[in-house]
C-alpha cells in the first residue's frame, strides 16, 4: 500500500470489498465507504460517486489518497466502478442489503448456504431453481425475479443519468414511469421528466438536456422554460403573466433571446399549452389548465345559479324551531346566515374562530333534514373532513373522497356528465381549495344544488394557484355573510382572543405570570440556539408534564419555514432525537432516518394509497426483507416501499402551510427573525388557530411584532372575479 501523500500526487486504484456503506446521498452519488482491501488489516475509508452501492459488492477505485485533518487518511475516488462479489461472505451481504425486494438478510444466508456461489447466475438465469427453497413459493418468487429485473434496469438509468452530471434518487421514479423505454424517452426529450416525475424540476431537465447536447437557445428548451417559469408563478398561486414578464423572466433565467421566446410563446398557444387573453389592454399568457379552469369555473356558476329552489321555507319559524330543539339564542347575525341559506343558491359564511360559524352549519343542517334534503358535507383535508364529521355527527368526506378520484384513469368519476347525487352541498375550509379543485367541484354540482362555502378569507390561501374563496367574496356578486361576534364561551379562550387581536393588527400580552394557568403562551428566546432548546424542553417535558399532554399525538410544532437552523427539517432532526430515542428497525432514505414510531407527513397527493398532502401517521412496521414500511394514518395502515419514501416526511414539526385544515391539541409555534421573509399576519394566525386546547409561542418578540404588523402578503394574479363580473348574473 501507498503512504498518504498530498492532492497533487499520480493517480492509484484499489480494488476491495465493501464492508460498510458509512454514507450515501441518494441525490448526487456522493459516498463513504469502508472497504475491506486484500493485504490490509485495517478497513480502508474511500469517497467517491456510485449509483444504488450495497455491502457486499467489490468496487475497482481510481484516484488519490489523502489524509483530511478531520477523519484521517482516506482514498478519494475520481472512479469507481462496481463489480458483482466472488466469495460466499461477499454475496450473502450483497443480497441481503436491501437490494432486492423479497430477500433480506436472513434469506440471503439460506439462498447462499443452498447455492454457493452460483446464487447469483441462478438468480439472473435459472430463477425457478430457487423453488427449492423453504418459504419461496411462486408468489414470492415472481416478486424477487422481478425485482432484480428491475435493479438491473434501473442500474442502467441510473448510470446513464450520473454519466450526465445528475443524481440518482428518481431513477427508481423513472423506471416506474416510463418502464424499459426511459433512456430513449430522456434522450428525445429530457425536459418530459419535469412534467411527468414528482422530484424532477426544470432545473435538472435542463441539465440533462445540456450534458446530451441540445443547444441552449433551441425551441425545445424555450418552450419547457416558458412552461417553468408560468409553473413557478402558479406555485406563488399566480394564475398568469402579463407577457411582457414572461419574456423577460424566461430570458433572465435562460438566457434566450426575446424573439425565439416569443416565437415559442406562439407555438405553444398553437399546441394548446398555453393560451393569451387581453385583460384591461395588456396581454396576459396562462398555462391552458388554469385559464380553462377559471373560465369554466366562472361559467359553471352563472348556470349553477340559474336554477331554482325545490323547497321553501318559513325562516321564522324554522329559526325558533331550532333555537328550541338545541336550547340556544342565536345572534342576530346567526340568523341572518341561517336566514340567508334559504333565499340563496350559493352562500358563504365566513369568520374568524369563535363566531359562530359550526352553530350556523348545525342549524341549517336540521332545519334542511326536516324537508328530506339530500345534504352532503365535504372539506379540501382528510383532517378538516374528520372535524366537520364531529361537529355535525354526520358523514363529510374529502373533495376527492366526494369525486370518487380513480388513479387508473387519473380523473374523478364524478364529474359534468356523472352529477353527484345531493341537493345541498356544504363545503368548509373553502379557503384551501384552489382554482382546479374548485372547478372540478363545481362541475359535479346538479343544477338544482345548492353550494354553501365555509371559510376564513384571513388565514392562508391555498397552496395551489388561485385565490377563489377571496376572489368569490371580491365580486360582490355571491351573498356573502361575514361573521365577526366573539361569542362568550369562546371570549374565554386567550387562543380565540389573541387571534382576533393578530387579525387586527393589534399586539398581544406577551407577559404571563410563572403561575398563569391559561391557553396561551409566549416564552421569549434570545437566539435560535435557545429558541431550539426550549421548544424541545416544553414539548418532551413541561407540556406532558403540567398538562397530560402526549408529546407526539397532541403536540405538533409548526414552523414558518422548512429551511434553516429553525425550519422543520432541523426541528425534525432533534425532535425526532428526544422523542423517538429508542432504535427499533431504522433506515435511511432520501437524507432521512425513519424508524418505527416515527411520526411523519405525507407530502404529496398519492391517489393510489388514498393519502394525500399534508396527511399526518405513524410508522407502524419496518420490513427489511421485503423493502416496505408501512405506516398508520389513523387507524388505516398503508404500504410504501423504501423507494416511494421521498413522499414521507418527519412530522414532528411541519410548516405553518402543511396545517392549513388541520386542528391540534397544542401547537408550539418556534419564531425568530430568521423566519423574517414568512413573517406575516395571515402566517402566524393561522398558525395560532390550528390550536385547540393550548398554543405557545417561543420565540423573539420582535419577530411576532413584525409578523403581526405587516399585512402585506402577497398578492395573487388571478382574473376569477373580473369573469365572474362578466358571467355571472346577479345573485
Amino acid at each position: 500500500m501507498s503512504n498518504p501523500v498530498n492532492l497533487n500526487t499520480k493517480i492509484e486504484s484499489i480494488t476491495g470489498e465493501i464492508e460498510r456503506v458509512t454514507y450515501h446521498n441518494e441525490s448526487n452519488g456522493f459516498c463513504v465507504l469502508r472497504i475491506k482491501v486484500k493485504g490490509n488489516k485495517d478497513l480502508i475509508t474511500v469517497t467517491g460517486n456510485a449509483v444504488n452501492i450495497h455491502p457486499g459488492e467489490y468496487i475497482e477505485a481510481n484516484g488519490f489518497w489523502l489524509n483530511d485533518k478531520n477523519y484521517g487518511l482516506q482514498f478519494k475516488a475520481t472512479n469507481l466502478k462496481l463489480i458483482s462479489p466472488n466469495n460466499l461472505n461477499g454475496i450473502e451481504k450483497y443480497l441481503g442489503s436491501g437490494l432486492i425486494k423479497g430477500i433480506g438478510p436472513h434469506f440471503a444466508k439460506v439462498m447462499v448456504n443452498h447455492f454457493g456461489l452460483n446464487v447469483i447466475d441462478i438468480i439472473d438465469t435459472n430463477p425457478e431453481l430457487l423453488l427449492e427453497l423453504p418459504g419461496i413459493g411462486q408468489k414470492r418468487l415472481a416478486i424477487l425475479t422481478q425485482s432484480w429485473q428491475n435493479q438491473k434496469a434501473i442500474r442502467k438509468i441510473m448510470l446513464f443519468l450520473q454519466s450526465h452530471g445528475v443524481g440518482t434518487a428518481r431513477a427508481v421514479r423513472i423506471f416506474k414511469t416510463y418502464g424499459e423505454n426511459a433512456i430513449d424517452i430522456v434522450t428525445q426529450n429530457p425536459y418530459k421528466l419535469a412534467k411527468d416525475i414528482y422530484g424532477i424540476g426544470f432545473k435538472t431537465a435542463d441539465l440533462i438536456a445540456q450534458n446530451i447536447g441540445i443547444p441552449k437557445d433551441s425551441l425545445i428548451r424555450a418552450q419547457a422554460g416558458l412552461s417553468h417559469i408560468l409553473q413557478e408563478a402558479s406555485n406563488q398561486g399566480h394564475i398568469a403573466l402579463s407577457k411582457n414578464d414572461l419574456i423577460e423572466s424566461t430570458n433572465k433565467v435562460l438566457s434566450i433571446s426575446p424573439d425565439t421566446i416569443n416565437v415559442a410563446i406562439n407555438q405553444e398557444i398553437e399546441l394548446k399549452n398555453l393560451a393569451s387573453e387581453f385583460i384591461a389592454e395588456i396581454e396576459y399568457i396562462f398555462l391552458s389548465s388554469l385559464y380553462n379552469a377559471e373560465q369554466s369555473l366562472a361559467k359553471n356558476l352563472s348556470q349553477l345559479n340559474q336554477s331554482h329552489f325545490d323547497y321553501q321555507i318559513n325562516a321564522d319559524s324554522a329559526i325558533e324551531w331550532v333555537e328550541s330543539k338545541n336550547n340556544i339564542s342565536l345572534s342576530a347575525s346567526q340568523k341572518q346566515a341561517v336566514i340567508a341559506a334559504f333565499t340563496n343558491k350559493i352562500l358563504i359564511i365566513t369568520g374568524g374562530p369563535g363566531v359562530g360559524k359550526t352553530t350556523i352549519v348545525n342549524c341549517i343542517i336540521q332545519i334542511l333534514a326536516q324537508k328530506n334534503i339530500h345534504i352532503a358535507l365535504t372539506a379540501p383535508t382528510g383532517r378538516a373532513a374528520k372535524r366537520l364529521t364531529e361537529t355535525t355527527k354526520l358523514e363529510a368526506k374529502t373533495i376527492h373522497r366526494l369525486l370518487e378520484f380513480d388513479p387508473k384513469i387519473n380523473n374523478f368519476k364524478k364529474n359534468k356528465d356523472n352529477k353527484l347525487d345531493l341537493d345541498l352541498l356544504i363545503v368548509d375550509e373553502s379557503s384551501m381549495i384552489d382554482i382546479i379543485l374548485m372547478n372540478k367541484l363545481i362541475h359535479a354540482l346538479p343544477s338544482q344544488a345548492q353550494l354553501i362555502l365555509i371559510g376564513d378569507i384571513d388565514q392562508l390561501p391555498a397552496v395551489g394557484p388561485g385565490n377563489v374563496l377571496n376572489d368569490l367574496i371580491s365580486s360582490k356578486l355571491i351573498k356573502t355573510i361575514h361573521l365577526t361576534q366573539i361569542f362568550r364561551q369562546a371570549a374565554a379562550s386567550q387562543i380565540i382572543t389573541n387571534a382576533h387581536l393578530i387579525n387586527q393588527g393589534e399586539m398581544i400580552n406577551t407577559k404571563y405570570h410563572k403561575n398563569d394557568l391559561t391557553d396561551f403562551y409566549f416564552i421569549e428566546g434570545k437566539d435560535n440556539a435557545d429558541i431550539m432548546a426550549k421548544v424541545i424542553e416544553v414539548v418532551s417535558k413541561r407540556i406532558p408534564n403540567k398538562f397530560k399532554l402526549d408529546s407526539l399525538n397532541d403536540i405538533q410544532i409548526l414552523t414558518p419555514m422548512n429551511r434553516g437552523s429553525l425550519g422543520s427539517r432541523s426541528l425534525n432532526i432533534e425532535l425526532q432525537k428526544h422523542l423517538n430515542p429508542n432504535s427499533h428497525c431504522p433506515i435511511e432514505k432520501f437524507g432521512q432516518r425513519f424508524d418505527i414510531n416515527d411520526k411523519v407527513i405525507q407530502l404529496v397527493n398519492n391517489y393510489q394509497k388514498e393519502v394525500f398532502n399534508g396527511d399526518i401517521g405513524k410508522i407502524y412496521s419496518i420490513d427489511k426483507e421485503e423493502s416496505i414500511i408501512q405506516i398508520d394514518f389513523d387507524g388505516k395502515i398503508v404500504e410504501y416501499e423504501f423507494t416511494d419514501l421521498d413522499e414521507i416526511n418527519l412530522a414532528y414539526a411541519t410548516s405553518i402551510h402543511k396545517a392549513q385544515g388541520s386542528e391540534y391539541p397544542c401547537v408550539v409555534i418556534p419564531l425568530a427573525m430568521q423566519h423574517y421573509t414568512m413573517l406575516q399576519r395571515n402566517l402566524i394566525y393561522t398558525a395560532i388557530t390550528r390550536g385547540k386546547k393550548l398554543v405557545i409561542i417561543i420565540g423573539e418578540s420582535k419577530a411576532l411584532y413584525i409578523a403581526i404588523k405587516n399585512k402585506s402578503a402577497l398578492n395573487r394574479f388571478t382574473t376569477l372575479t373580473y369573469r365572474l363580473t362578466k358571467s355571472l348574473r346577479t345573485i
